[in-house]
Order: C-alpha cells, then sequence, then structure tokens
C-alpha cells in the first residue's frame, strides 16, 4: 500500500509537470472570461459581444410580440432570464450579460423613464435644483430591483462555470445626460449649458448618481455578477477639461465603491469614440479598458502599458462583410492582443441587422484561434510526453519483473524452512 502510494504521488507530480509544459495549470472551477480577466493565463482568448441580447437575433425578435416594451423584457425575470441566455446558447459566447439598461435602475432613485421601441429613452428633463434635490439614494436595492436579483441568480445556475456572468452599469455622466436632456440627444447642448452656467447644479446631480450607482453595481455583484462592466457611453463628446472635472471624478466614485466591497471582482469601462481617453480611463481602477476600433491594441498597450487588460475591439460593421474578411480581421486582433490581459469582443455594440450567421463566425473564428505560444507549448508538451512513454514502459517493466523476484525469492525462502522444520524438528 505504502508503495501504492508513493506511485499516486509520482503520478500527480508528473502530471502536474505535463500541465505546466502544456501551458495549463490543474482545472479551474473559474470560467474562461473570470479567469482572463482577473490576468491570469488562460487556455485561448475568452470572447462576447456588447448588445449580443437583442435585437439582430430572431429569436429576441420573436418575443417582442409577445412582450411589446423593452421594460417588460427587461424587467419580467423570466423573459429577461431567458434573452440573456439566447446568444450564449445559440453562440457559445463566454460570457453572458444581464438583459436590461443602464437606465433601470433611476426609478430606485425616484426617476421614472421609458423606452420607446424606435425613438429611444423618455424622460422628463431635470434641469433645476428643486428637480435634482427630488432624487433619492437608494437604500434597498433587492427591494427596488427584485427583477435584477432573480435574473442574475438564475443565470448563475444556468451557465454554471461554462460562462461568465456579467452585470453592468452606467455611469454618472452618461446617465446624466438623458436626466438633462430628457433622452437621447446629438449635440448635448442642454447638459453643456448647465455644465458652464450652473456646474454646481451638474455636480449636485452627478455626486447623487454616482452614489446610486456604486451601490447598485454591488447589489448585482452580490445577486450574482461575476464581472461589471461600467458604461460612460457619451464622455467622448467632452473636451479633455471637461471629462476631468464632469467624468472621470465620478468614474472613480464608482469603481472605488466596487473595490471597497469587492476588490476580487474585475471592472471593464467602456466609452464610445474614446480613442483619445484610454490614458485616463486606464486610471480610473479598472482592471480592463474596453476600445473602440479607433485605436489599435498595439497602440492601447503603448500608451498604457502591459498590466491593464484589453477589450475589443472589432469594428461591428466588418460583421456585414464576406466569412473570410472577418477572419482575418478578428485573427488580426488576437495576434497583436497576444494570449494575456485580452477579451476579444467588438469596438461597440452589434448592429440590429447584423446577419446570425456572421456573428456566428466572429465567435468560432476567436474560439478556434491558437496564439503562437500557446500552440509552441502544447507541441513541445505532447513531444516530452511521447518521449516519455517508452521510459515509462521501461520502468513499469522493470518494477514488475522486481515485484515477481520478490515474490519468487519469497516463496523460495518460506518453502526452505518447512523443509528446514521438518527434517530438523525445528521450530519458527
Amino acid at each position: 500500500m505504502k508503495s501504492g502510494a508513493r506511485l499516486n504521488t509520482g503520478l500527480i507530480a508528473r502530471h502536474a509537470s505535463n500541465s505546466a509544459i502544456l501551458g495549463t495549470t490543474m482545472a479551474s472551477d473559474d470560467p474562461l472570461l473570470l479567469r482572463a480577466a482577473r490576468g491570469e493565463d488562460v487556455e485561448r482568448t475568452p470572447v462576447w459581444m456588447m448588445r449580443q441580447a437583442g435585437r439582430h437575433m430572431k429569436v429576441y425578435r420573436d418575443l417582442v410580440s409577445k412582450y411589446p416594451t423593452f421594460r417588460e423584457r427587461s424587467e419580467i425575470p423570466e423573459v429577461s432570464t431567458e434573452i440573456s441566455l439566447q446568444p450564449y446558447n445559440q453562440y457559445g459566447v463566454d460570457g453572458c450579460i444581464l438583459f436590461s439598461d443602464i437606465l433601470t435602475p433611476l426609478p430606485g432613485m425616484g426617476v421614472e423613464f421609458d423606452i420607446k421601441e424606435a425613438a429611444g429613452p423618455k424622460l422628463k428633463p431635470i434641469r433645476s435644483k428643486e428637480e435634482i434635490d427630488q432624487m433619492k439614494v437608494c437604500s434597498d436595492w433587492t427591494t427596488a430591483m427584485p427583477f435584477v436579483k432573480q435574473t442574475l441568480g438564475e443565470l448563475r445556475e444556468e451557465v454554471g462555470n461554462k460562462a461568465t456572468v456579467l452585470g453592468f452599469v452606467g455611469l454618472p455622466y452618461t446617465l446624466a445626460t438623458y436626466l438633462v436632456e430628457g433622452g437621447t440627444s446629438k449635440e448635448y447642448l442642454e447638459i453643456k449649458k448647465m455644465m458652464y452656467s450652473e456646474p454646481a447644479l451638474l455636480h449636485k446631480m452627478l455626486e447623487t448618481l454616482a452614489e446610486n450607482i456604486g451601490e447598485y453595481a454591488n447589489f448585482q455583484i452580490e445577486s450574482g455578477a461575476q464581472i461589471i462592466q461600467v458604461f460612460d457611453s457619451w464622455a467622448g463628446s467632452l473636451a479633455p477639461d471637461d471629462y476631468d472635472i464632469f467624468a472621470m471624478p465620478y468614474q472613480k466614485m464608482v469603481v472605488e465603491a466596487i473595490k471597497k466591497k469587492h476588490p476580487e471582482v474585475p471592472v471593464i469601462i467602456y466609452i464610445a469614440k474614446s480613442g483619445a481617453l484610454i490614458e485616463r480611463m486606464a486610471k480610473t481602477g479598472v482592471d480592463i479598458v474596453s476600445l473602440d476600433w479607433t485605436v489599435t491594441i498595439d497602440e492601447a498597450r503603448q500608451r498604457i502599458g502591459r498590466d491593464i487588460g484589453l477589450q475589443g475591439n472589432l469594428d461591428p460593421a466588418i460583421l456585414y462583410g464576406p466569412k473570410h474578411t472577418i477572419k482575418e480581421r478578428t485573427e488580426a486582433i488576437l495576434k497583436m492582443a497576444g494570449p494575456r490581459n485580452h477579451v476579444m469582443n467588438l469596438g461597440h455594440g452589434i448592429e440590429a441587422t447584423t446577419p446570425e450567421e456572421n456573428a456566428a463566425h466572429f465567435v468560432d473564428t476567436v474560439q478556434a484561434y491558437k496564439h503562437a505560444k500557446v500552440a509552441a507549448k502544447a507541441h513541445v508538451g505532447a513531444v516530452l510526453v511521447t518521449m516519455a512513454a517508452p521510459v515509462w514502459q521501461y520502468w513499469r517493466r522493470d518494477a514488475e519483473k522486481s515485484r515477481l523476484g520478490w515474490v519468487t525469492t519469497a516463496f523460495t525462502a518460506t518453502k526452505a524452512n518447512k523443509i528446514r522444520n521438518r527434517d530438523w524438528g525445528g521450530s519458527q
């Protein structure tokens, strides 16, 4: 038995050694995307798509007739869960993101909103001190947003460790644009008027939003989200000085609130048209900067270093092209990014009219891609294992011979003793 124990220990040691040679560690219970977001070495680059659950999928459009409003689809838990899982089930993406909206938490702050199918979000504009003072800090997100808690819990149960569950929030400046403008905007003139004429008023709104959003993100984590992506989509419309005053401090407030309670949870930041801002984004305390397609991975690495992760950054319009172009452009990004500190994604949300087969081809391309160093390690490991096989066979044969020899010797000695005892009358 002791000999068997030594043999098992040796096998485990050899298995661990071979795993290291092959560029993998002993199996982890954590999903691929989560490990990559933490900066760990992984077996391949993970992939998911911003806005992956939604209008580009027929199964989603089929639900619209039954649940005609966005808030129904995002606030009825079983429907939100089903929609969140659609791209995971169809494409096998490595991330499953909550189907929701950045405006979803507003009612918890005392602000109502609606989302029209064609026109988008609609709100009563908030522009006065009295209106801003009526905004509240939510003290109980479980009561305010029970459907979010239920959906995230169901997603964790459904995907297990086969995919990572992502939550997300809108950051204060972008949320403020909707509150002040009363909906979407092209020029953001109303919020910029407030910014320049009544900055203290805007700061008050941003502070209230930051306090709420930090805790709302923590609520998502405590409900099941394993990664949080924070969106400041419209902060890219700001001049650098204005960004430093009205966006970045409140981004930091939200990230700090998350890291204070959940330092182990990776945070990703995304801003549209952010090529000029990535150094600032990297200084917010996040773990990953999600790039749009206006900056290359190489340039981003040169500007913000290699210690922070990157996400992205295929132009979503490429998914309208032929499959060979999708493959070429996707693999070019993967090659540039390398095997570590990178999550593959689009440079913006997937467009509503994207062919599903092209989205699938994008995901398949990423998941089939082998990084050169990882492939080389795997080859060397396979060669060494092959070379070791004859040695192992020889050791086993030799051990077997030794064992048989010991048994034969023991048997012969026992027989001799019996003969001796019979002839001489001796006893043992």
